[in-house]
């Protein structure tokens, strides 16, 4: 099914004022789905502050983790929320977002209806995948955000410790989770244009979200046996703590720009085969 030609379309229709984004973003943030998952992201460093509150304090280590600092400030409070959730928890998020975007249309039969209105297949694809990257970058900042406030609550402003003993004064502490954001952003492009690839190849919605999940595992696995030696570094996920550079008082840009770079192009690939299959996805049966 496709959009009208200028010739046959109905008196006022424009093509590029159908499914505003605005109207989408509101569709979508009034669903229970997207409620509960950014209520349950600005819960969970409460939930984290907890576990801390009632866990007793366990034998000394000769080794300093980032577990080890997270009651020693704010700051490494929120670092340690971002290192439990960065490698699964906010891929699940991102992966859901994305995932739901067409796959949720077509399980509820209403996919056919949106493009007989008529809204032309790019457009579509386009603003859904456009409310999901809203949904996903506030979820990513939500994060941050609420551990911040937990934690400063619970343990005050002091310095951001590394674990390798370096310091960083509050104020640009702040400013480098920010940036940890800003990178988990960009590297968490990939699996937004897997989900939505899956997305646009399958009806199930359930099955969109766990096939990018599973490939994120799988990968990270992959990238744990040394065997593998250099190609772990072709991996989508083998950057994704690279963001921890940035604790560091003198920050190493190196992996972050190779993932960076990794992701995007992995995001490219994947986003342009989710426009070519969804340009021919049969949406009549």
């Amino acid at each position: 099914m496709t959009a009208p030609t200028r010739a046959d379309a109905a008196p006022g229709y424009r093509p590029g004022r159908t499914l505003r984004l605005s109207v989408e973003l509101r569709r979508q943030l009034k669903r229970r789905r997207t409620q509960v998952t950014l209520g349950l992201i600005a819960l969970l460093p409460a939930l984290l502050w907890l576990a801390f509150s009632f866990a007793e304090q366990g034998p000394a280590t000769g080794s300093i983790s980032v577990v080890d600092l997270a009651q020693r400030s704010g700051t490494n409070f929120a670092v340690f929320a971002m290192f439990t959730s960065a490698t699964f928890l906010l891929v699940v998020v991102v992966a859901l977002f994305f995932g739901d975007t067409i796959a949720s249309e077509a399980s509820w039969s209403s996919l056919r209806y949106l493009l007989a209105t008529p809204v032309p297949r790019a457009r579509l694809l386009r603003q859904k995948a456009l409310v999901a990257a809203m949904l996903s970058v506030a979820a990513l900042l939500v994060l941050p955000g609420s551990a911040l406030l937990v934690g400063w609550a619970a343990y005050g402003g002091g310095d951001l410790i590394s674990p390798a003993g370096e310091t960083l004064d509050p104020g640009p502490a702040v400013l480098r989770l920010l940036l940890s954001a800003g990178y988990l952003t960009l590297h968490l492009s990939w699996v937004a244009a897997l989900a939505l690839l899956l997305s646009v190849v399958t009806d199930a919605p359930l099955g969109a979200v766990g096939g990018a999940v599973m490939v994120s595992i799988v990968s990270q696995i992959l990238d744990t046996i040394t065997a593998l030696e250099g190609l772990r570094d072709y991996l989508p996920t083998h950057y994704a703590t690279a963001w921890a550079d940035l604790l560091a008082s003198q920050i190493d840009w190196g992996d972050m720009t190779r993932g960076v770079f990794s992701a995007l192009s992995y995001a490219a690939v994947l986003g342009a085969l989710a426009v070519w299959r969804f340009a021919r996805k049969d949406i009549t049966s």
